[in-house]
């Protein structure tokens, strides 16, 4: 993905928002890659409970999409002042030890209902663990990850 593109979306929107973005760097892990900004405007762009940021990325992504593709926006994640980055890790944790809870007690684990986004981070984290499967269960506000033991 064309960073400085991404950076220009991101400084248009900050400006016609009058927030001030400090610094807006670019990582890759794995197959994401992170657009990280600090701002001292974090409370407006991160919202309650990361509401408004969601949103944000959301319209990043929707103009990406435009210039570059569904699939290649899809990869990108904007996190602001650590926000996201901590939810990420957090997730991740809390996947771990849920899949060693389904391999200790050789049974289905259910995770808690979470948006598409957060679920794609559990399926991607696991999908190398071995005698676990991952798969998503419920509709709507109810969709949740069902960690599957596959061992023998």
């Amino acid at each position: 993905m064309d960073q400085d593109n991404i950076k220009k979306i991101v400084e248009d929107i900050f400006n016609h928002l009058a927030c001030k973005m400090e610094t807006c760097e670019f990582n890759n892990d794995g197959d994401m890659l992170w657009c990280s900004i600090t701002t001292p405007d974090s409370r407006f762009i991160i919202g309650r409970e990361g509401e408004t940021l969601r949103s944000f990325t959301h319209i990043v992504k929707k103009i990406l999409e435009k210039q570059i593709g569904e699939e290649e926006s899809q990869k990108l994640t904007i996190d602001v002042n650590g926000y996201n980055k901590k939810r990420y890790d957090a997730l991740r944790a809390t996947a771990h030890m849920l899949a060693e809870r389904a391999k200790y007690f050789k049974s289905s684990v259910d995770v808690e209902p979470m948006s598409p986004y957060e679920r794609r981070i559990i399926h991607t984290f696991l999908e190398s663990i071995p005698d676990v499967t991952t798969e998503s269960a419920g509709v709507g506000l109810g969709r949740h990850v069902v960690i599957k033991y596959t061992g023998n």
